[in-house]
């Protein structure tokens, strides 16, 4: 549960919701997809009432991405982001050359295209949250959510994971708002991050003044080290110990 949450995410923005387990970040991520309804306040996409639009019409300007993917059938690579056309595709209408067309463009733009016929179960972890991106993206949409994007992945796909991200932001505009617990994701993707604790905003703002010792120690009871990196470009937080 959230209360007293106001938010706004800019066009083409970039925000991290931080927060410890049961803090209420995917539940906050749910509401700005529409997935839930507020029971008090509202929640807008550029001044419309989320609550009078359509799944369909959601879907063209927003898409969600998962912490865990796990599909009903053995679907192929290109069968799975396909699905992210579905959309903008009328009552029974099949995929056409177009949207193939946007399905391959976005396993190109999340480095997948060599996958696209092989069954998604087949892949690795950071495999499948990319081929999951590029399904986020064949639906074209201005805004993606993504839920604990680097969640038991190894570094090395952890850092591809933010290299992708930014790239999109970068090449394409995409907005991003992601919920994790990865501090240094947040600090390499993230202009702004919002700090959540049961429920409620304890702070929020652009990343290098949020994202501080003293805050960290608040949110997580950890004491830590906060420093630019030269060499990696952002923020980089170094867990210490517990704090006293």
């Amino acid at each position: 549960m959230v209360r007293d949450v106001s938010l706004d995410v800019p066009s083409g923005g970039r925000v991290g919701i931080l927060g410890p387990n049961g803090s209420g970040k995917t539940t906050l991520l749910k509401l700005l997809a529409g997935v839930l309804a507020p029971s008090s306040g509202q929640v807008t996409l550029d001044g419309t009432l989320m609550t009078s639009l359509s799944r369909r019409q959601v879907a063209r300007r927003i898409a969600m991405v998962p912490q865990h993917t796990h599909p009903a059938f053995d679907y192929t690579v290109l069968e799975l982001v396909l699905m992210g056309r579905y959309p903008h595709l009328g009552a029974f209408q099949v995929e056409g050359s177009a949207d193939l067309d946007i399905a391959h463009a976005s396993l190109d733009a999340t480095g997948t295209a060599e996958f696209w016929s092989r069954p998604f179960s087949t892949l690795s972890g950071g495999e499948q949250q990319r081929v999951v991106i590029a399904s986020a993206l064949a639906q074209q949409a201005d805004l993606l959510l993504l839920d604990e994007p680097t969640a038991s992945l190894d570094p090395g796909y952890q850092l591809e994971i933010a290299s992708l991200l930014r790239k999109l932001h970068r090449d394409r505009g995409v907005g991003i708002v992601m919920a994790t617990h990865d501090l240094n994701l947040a600090a390499s993707v993230c202009e702004t991050v919002v700090l959540l604790d049961e429920g409620h905003v304890i702070a929020a703002g652009p990343t290098a003044e949020v994202l501080t010792r003293e805050s960290i120690a608040r949110l997580y009871g950890i004491d830590a080290d906060v420093a630019f990196h030269r060499e990696a470009g952002h923020l980089v937080v170094v867990p210490i110990g517990r704090a006293r």
